[in-house]
Parts: structure tokens; sequence; C-alpha cells
């Protein structure tokens, strides 16, 4: 990607991966996605915030000496995962005088997983500044953002924020700067649900500790620039909050037909009560899709067939998926069909240990639904809207 100047002496010079479609073996990317990182140009040192994936050095090592760096005095590793470190070996064997500055945590990372020497490193503490002459860098440590070593790079002088992967979206773009619309908030989205939101409580205080600095520009690790901070500072506001909507979550698979005939009764009588409802056939569903809806859901409805003596396999995947991420839901139930027993009920339920969720009683049916079948299915419908009423999120 070109170089491009977003300050005086401050530089874009990572790189955009228009192609990748799949983060870490299991984060799908529909828009790629960019490795951002920064050359800082001050009066008397020079600076290279984060660096990119080894899949790109060759570019990022290019627009470094095009830019005519002959003398790099420090890295800035805010994030020791590869995407935002894999090339400083690359780097260290280009400048053999730089100084690799880090907090204590991220240090012990990257020994493990480059072997960089000890005698390289300059370790910060939380709020120490680096000065690069007429330029100075704040560091504001922001462990469990979303691994325990996260570290925020504030530019003093420029008030521009450095936030690593808080705020980021995996999104291609040929133009550096956001534009603050729908299609950005959707990205960001994806991003906060697939990476960030287990970790909401810790963002909460980060947060709180980003409300005394004036900030300009917010320069996350991923995707584009933020010109107006508080259009994003506000969306986490709200998906980190404890407010959930009116809605239900319904991830299912159904082997014969039966879960799917419960599910479309479900739905109705939920939408039928005034209820929003987003479904998910797991067999077709983008699992970065089903991590959205989480975020904002009050409930989650599981459906599943019985495939020997418990669910189906792709929905023991997603019920993992939801426990892992820790959304902020308040209830949750299960609908199925087994043919000749099974422990489908009890193995979800404990599946979802993490959560702190109201079970719903489950409507588990044996074959194809009858009359009775879908009057219980009425019940569990009337029985969220009770909920969400009692609990004011009607």
């Amino acid at each position: 990607m070109a170089i491009r100047e977003i300050k005086p002496g401050v530089y874009y010079v990572g790189a955009t991966d228009w192609d990748r479609r799949l983060f870490d073996e299991l984060i799908p990317l529909p828009d790629g996605t960019s490795y951002n990182a920064y050359i800082i140009k001050g009066r008397d040192k020079t600076a290279l915030i984060d660096t990119v994936d080894p899949t790109k050095e060759e570019i990022l090592i290019e627009n470094i000496r095009e830019l005519g760096i002959k003398k790099l005095d420090y890295i800035i590793s805010n994030h020791a995962e590869q995407d935002h470190s894999g090339t400083i070996p690359r780097i260290l064997t280009l400048f053999p005088e730089v100084t690799l500055v880090t907090n204590k945590k991220c240090k012990g990372f990257l020994i493990d997983f480059f072997s960089i020497p000890e005698e390289k490193f300059m370790v910060i503490e939380d709020r120490e500044r680096l000065s690069l002459g007429n330029k100075s860098l704040e560091f504001i440590l922001a462990p469990w953002v979303h691994w325990p070593e996260t570290m925020l790079t504030y530019l003093v002088e420029d008030r521009i924020l450095f936030s690593c992967d808080l705020f980021g979206s995996h999104l291609a773009n040929s133009s550096l700067l956001a534009k603050e619309d729908a299609k950005l908030l959707s990205s960001a989205k994806r991003y906060y649900a697939e990476i960030m939101m287990p970790f909401r409580n810790s963002i909460k205080g980060h947060l709180r500790k980003l409300e005394d600095i004036d900030i300009k520009l917010i320069v996350p690790s991923h995707g584009p620039i933020y010109q107006k901070p508080q259009f994003i500072i506000d969306a986490y506001k709200d998906w980190i909050s404890d407010n959930v909507k009116n809605e239900v979550v319904l991830p299912y698979v159904s082997m014969h037909g039966s879960t799917e005939k419960m599910v479309a009764y479900l739905i109705d009588a939920l939408i039928k009560r005034g209820i929003d409802v987003l479904p998910f056939n797991l067999t077709k569903t983008d699992i970065g899709e089903l991590a959205i809806g989480l975020v904002d859901t009050a409930t989650v409805i599981i459906g599943t067939p019985t495939v020997l003596t418990g669910p189906h396999p792709a929905v023991v995947g997603a019920t993992y998926l939801a426990n892992a991420l820790r959304p902020k839901m308040r209830f949750a139930s299960i609908i199925g069909s087994y043919g000749w027993g099974g422990r489908t009920t009890n193995i979800i339920a404990e599946m979802l240990s993490n959560l702190k969720v109201e079970i719903i009683e489950p409507v588990i049916i044996k074959g194809y639904p009858k009359n009775e079948d879908f009057k219980a299915l009425d019940n569990l419908a009337e029985t969220v809207l009770r909920k969400h009423r009692e609990n004011n999120i009607v």
C-alpha cells in the first residue's frame, strides 16, 4: 500500500491484504484486512509503530526504504501477535542499532516467539513517555485487549492514539481515512464480536482511562483511521454496556425437517409477540455473522436434532463459540427433536457455563412436531416475552 503522510512527520508504511479470507484459521474475513504500521520522524529520533504480518514484510521494508530511513531508533511493539510483530526479526536485521520498546509482559512473549535477545529491549511502564525530540510518545497499558500484554501508544503533540487492536476492523480499503458510515460500523462490530467481546469488562476500564486524553485521530492496527474518534468510541460504549435488545438469536441445524419446522413456527410466534428474531442456519452461516448477532441479543434459543445421544456437531461448535465469546445475553433455551433418546439439553446447558443466563424450559420433541408441540413453542415464545418485559427489555 502506498506511503501516506497523515500528519507532518507521521507516515503510514503498512500493508493491505486484499485476498485474505480467514484469520487465525477461524475468523472469516469477507473484506480482507490491513496490517497498519507507522513511521514517526521526530527531530532527534525515528520510531516505527508496530510491523506487519510476515506474509507482507517486503511491502513494509520497501516503504521504509522509500521514505529514506537510514537509521531507525525505536520499534514500538504494542502487541506480540504475529500479524503485528511478525516482521520485527527482519527489521532488527536491517537496523541492528534499533531498540525494541514494549512492556514487560510483551517482552516475554516476543522472546518466546522470536528469540529476540534481552539486550534489544527497553521496557516501559504505564503512562511513561519517550521523547523523539519535538514529538513524544506516551504508552498506555491495556491488558486483555485482547491479549494480556496489549498496550496503546499516544503521540502527544499530534493527539494521535495508535490503538492496536482496540477499535479495529478487518476491512481492506484503498482509502486510509475512514468514512464513518454503516459499512465501517458493521465491519468494526464484526471485529468486536469475533475478537473483543470476551473482554468487554476489561475494555470498560480502558475506555475510562482514555476519557482524560485529548484524541484527534484513532489509528487502529487493522482498518482505516477514525477522523471522528467519538464515532467508534460511542459504538464501543454501546457494545460493552449491559444493555440488550428485545431480540432472539436462533442458531439451528435440521437433519430431516423436524427441527426446521419447529424453528419456522417459533420465528413466527416470536415476531407476533413483537420480538425481533435473527435465525442462523449453521450449515450455511458465516460464524462472524453469528458473533455479531450475539453482541446485543437478550436471548439465544438453540435448535438441534439429536445425533446419537447429543446435539448436532455444528450446534456443539456454535454453542462453544457463544460460551467462549461471553455475550451479555440474559436467557437461553433449546428446541429440537430426537428419534430414540439422548442428553441434548444437558450437554448444551453444560456448555454454556461461562454465561450468566437463565435457562428457559426447552422444547424437545420426539419425531415430527405435532399440535401439542406447536403449543409448547407458543408457550416458549410467551415465556420469552414475559422474561423480556420483567427485565425491561421490551
